[in-house]
């Protein structure tokens, strides 16, 4: 009986650690051509150019609205407003600035004891792409866009549960579509004619951050895995939101 109990409490804090912290996939270090390799991109999206990049984890899914309320909830402080269609445990979590995702960081580092922070943009776009093991999709983990993505053809006018498209080559879901992801960068749309080659992290300094993946409420040409946006680090809207990454 005591041997079935402390498993039953072990599972139940297994339920709790996964839903309420992120679980993190391992992308192995690599060589990737970054920026528009099919010619149909912006020009902030060129020239390509080789990176370099080290070994780190990134979060499985987009930070969820029951992963940021365990935040909100340790430091007492009130949830974003919330979109129109309510707050759901396992939707994306919205209405964030780039500001609020960074102080996430920096509470879940100490919270777990590891380095956390938001991805540079050339890290989130590696595993976009599927890191070592990238197929050479357009979309993170297809060239049907249907298959991985909620934007504006099939999103219904909001954000959707993670997890519910088909995942990347890494295992991860998203990547393309559901929300704008903030990443650490500084954007600069010539960014790339001087871009760093090994572990670039963006221009010193800027007006605005980087967005990347594409969202519920925008086409297909703003998920390809390669499109860039920005925005205000203050900016707080119903289609932006932020993943997580680790360094060991």
């Amino acid at each position: 009986m005591l041997k079935l109990t402390v498993l039953i409490i072990a599972l139940f804090s297994f339920r709790a650690y996964s839903q309420n912290y992120p679980e993190m996939i391992a992308v192995e270090g690599g060589t990737f051509i970054m920026g528009d390799a099919f010619g149909v991109g912006n020009k902030d999206e060129k020239p390509t150019h080789s990176v370099i990049l080290k070994s780190f984890k990134i979060a499985k899914t987009e930070a969820t609205v029951a992963q940021y309320r365990t935040y909100c909830d340790a430091i007492g402080v009130k949830m974003p407003e919330p979109p129109k269609w309510g707050w759901q445990d396992d939707a994306p979590i919205v209405n964030v600035s780039w500001d609020d995702a960074v102080a996430y960081c920096k509470w879940l580092s100490n919270e777990l004891k590891r380095d956390y922070s938001l991805p540079s943009e050339a890290e989130w776009e590696f595993s976009a792409r599927g890191g070592n093991k990238s197929l050479g999709y357009s979309y993170s983990g297809c060239n049907d866009l249907e298959e991985v993505a909620w934007y504006t053809s099939n999103s219904g006018g909001q954000a959707n549960l993670v997890m519910k498209k088909k995942p990347n080559e890494l295992g991860l879901y998203d990547m393309s579509g559901n929300v704008w992801e903030f990443c650490l960068d500084w954007y600069n749309e010539k960014y790339y004619t001087d871009a760093t080659v090994s572990n670039p992290k963006g221009p010193e300094t800027g007006n605005s951050r980087v967005l990347r993946g594409g969202c519920w409420s925008q086409g297909d040409a703003l998920c390809r895995v390669a499109a860039r946006n920005s925005h205000s680090t203050d900016c707080r809207h119903l289609n932006i939101g932020f993943r997580v990454i680790s360094h060991e």
